[in-house]
């Protein structure tokens, strides 16, 4: 007689506070995306750097973004690592502006930590990774 095996299941990552956090990182894809396409297709000479950021910012939120909404343990993981990687990017670009605003002509997502953003660019990375780290090791199950 044949056995049937369960397909093992992915574990949520959006549930309460993770559905929040999926919103926001959506918004922040809308707008840094948005944003970046709009100034490298009307004006990328103005400040390259500063526009080439905000593109790359607006991938890191689209990536993060979908790890969430994916679940399973591979994908908290891949999320964890991409909000270090944001939190860095914001805290290395933040600190930038301000020591040598020169080199950025034109703000980019991540320019002064957020502020044109109300901050949430470093904040929500803080937030993801505590959320994050919260289930890590819990032994659930992934379909890759």
């Amino acid at each position: 007689m044949a056995t049937t095996e369960e397909k093992p299941t992915r574990a949520r990552l959006i549930g309460g506070p993770g559905m929040l956090l999926v919103w926001l990182y959506g918004v922040m894809v809308v707008g840094a995306v948005s944003r970046s396409v709009v100034q490298i297709s009307t004006q990328f000479g103005t400040a390259p750097l500063a526009y080439s950021l905000s593109a790359v910012a607006g991938v890191v939120y689209g990536f993060i973004t979908y790890s969430l909404v994916r679940g399973g343990e591979t994908a908290r993981r891949a999320a964890l690592v991409c909000c270090a990687a944001e939190l860095v990017g914001v805290l290395a670009v933040g600190t930038w502006t301000l020591v040598e605003p020169s080199a950025f002509p034109d703000a980019t997502v991540w320019s002064d930590y957020g502020k044109g953003y109300l901050f949430i660019p470093v904040l929500l990375p803080l937030s993801a990774m505590y959320w994050l780290r919260k289930g890590l090791g819990a032994g659930q199950p992934d379909a890759a």
